[in-house]
């Protein structure tokens, strides 16, 4: 096992011996946000016909050549077309068929004049020429049979799935995502809602924080557990938990104190450990280990230290074994708003607030406190060695 390592060679260990898992089929409906694991190609040309853009008439353009309010084209309507129904008879010299949105242009015909410039009579006065396929959308306009429609590694939206029900598609292959578990530890961690709380105890936050952190990155149904601070029921809880999951997240326990149980828990396991300790704050003590080649992160249990790891070393994970490049943080550079007191020693992550560039600090940055971070939306890197930061000073933000 290393220790004291960057965050960098702590990313480049995480995903070393990491491949994404493959893929899976969804009902489209079930796919939004969703990354597709093929390329989709169209099975049908789109519009499957030759169809009106507009309510009008669908004409020959010789037959109105030279139209105009003063002498209109006069034209045998010899049938009416609504969108839906199949054109019934073809568009002959001196004849106009009524037609309406959407509907399927009939044969002989070559524009589509609006209802606009004419009497609506029948039979119909038309006021204006137009020249050949004026008004007139063609088959396969939108997209052709054959031709990609998405390419793999597309992400699921509104747009992306509307295409594929425009070409009749209900199911769409998609990166799996992994399962995981979300361990929290602690003999004074309380569950939420007992009453009244026992002296020395506290309500336990890390689980509902990951568990919602999980859930806004798209990661399916966590399954979660809480257990005190016994090695033996440590092991036993890991085991059981990676054995229906891909990726086993643990929160406390990996510091240097007498409860810090995951360096008694993770060898009875039977666990490989591969680092802790990274050069960070908050969460330095983060560890990484695997068993039977899934992977372990077992983040800090002070709440900002969790969530702060979570975001820097968590989401690498979570893309390596999707295959989805967006669930990495998004970096951006930013102008401080607020200035920040304290030196910085080693790598630091404070809390922020990033909007058009600026970025605008809360009070509050230790790595107990949880309420400072709402309505945050980014971690601020500080380089090791800053003195304070001053308003106006560039920084990189990860956006959250």
């Amino acid at each position: 096992m290393v220790t004291g390592i960057s965050l960098e060679e702590a990313e480049a260990l995480l995903t070393a011996e990491l491949s994404p898992l493959g893929q899976e089929v969804l009902p489209a409906g079930d796919a939004l946000g969703r990354t597709l694991a093929v390329d989709v190609t169209a099975p049908m040309d789109q519009p499957p016909f030759d169809r009106s853009p507009l309510d009008g008439y669908a004409l020959r353009s010789a037959d109105i050549a030279g139209a105009d309010r003063d002498h209109p084209a006069v034209l045998a309507v010899v049938d009416t077309l609504y969108a839906g129904d199949q054109a019934r008879v073809p568009v002959g010299p001196g004849q106009a068929v009524r037609i309406m949105t959407g509907a399927m242009l009939p044969p002989g015909c070559d524009c589509v004049v609006a209802q606009e410039h004419t009497d609506r009579g029948n039979p119909v006065a038309v006021y204006a020429a137009l020249p050949p396929y004026q008004n007139y959308v063609y088959q396969g306009e939108d997209y052709k049979a054959g031709t990609i429609l998405l390419n793999k590694g597309t992400r699921l939206d509104a747009a992306a799935l509307g295409v594929l029900a425009s070409a009749g598609l209900t199911e769409v292959p998609v990166c799996r995502r992994p399962r995981v578990a979300v361990l929290t530890t602690g003999d004074e961690v309380v569950a939420p809602g007992a009453t009244p709380l026992p002296p020395g105890k506290i309500y336990g936050s890390n689980l509902a924080l990951l568990l919602a952190r999980l859930a806004e990155l798209g990661i399916p149904e966590p399954v979660a557990e809480q257990v005190g601070d016994d090695p033996q029921a440590v092991a036993q809880a890991m085991e059981r938990l990676l054995k229906g999951c891909d990726l086993l997240i643990t929160t406390g326990g990996v510091s240097v104190g007498d409860k810090d149980i995951f360096h008694q828990a993770l060898p009875l396991l039977g666990a490989e450990r591969v680092f802790w300790r990274v050069d960070l704050k908050p969460g330095t003590p983060a560890m990484f280990s695997r068993y039977q080649g899934k992977p372990i992160l077992s983040l800090s249990g002070n709440p900002f230290a969790a969530f702060t790891t979570f975001e820097l070393l968590a989401r690498p994970l979570l893309s390596a074994l999707a295959g989805e490049s967006h669930l990495l943080p998004r970096k951006r550079r930013g102008v401080l708003a607020t200035p920040f007191s304290k030196p910085s020693p080693r790598r630091r992550f404070l809390r922020g607030r990033y909007e058009d560039g600026e970025v605008t600090l809360p009070e509050g940055h230790s790595s107990g406190q949880l309420a400072s971070l709402v309505g945050c939306n980014c971690l601020v890197e500080l380089p090791a060695g800053t003195p304070q930061a001053e308003a106006g000073q560039q920084v990189q933000v990860r956006l959250l």
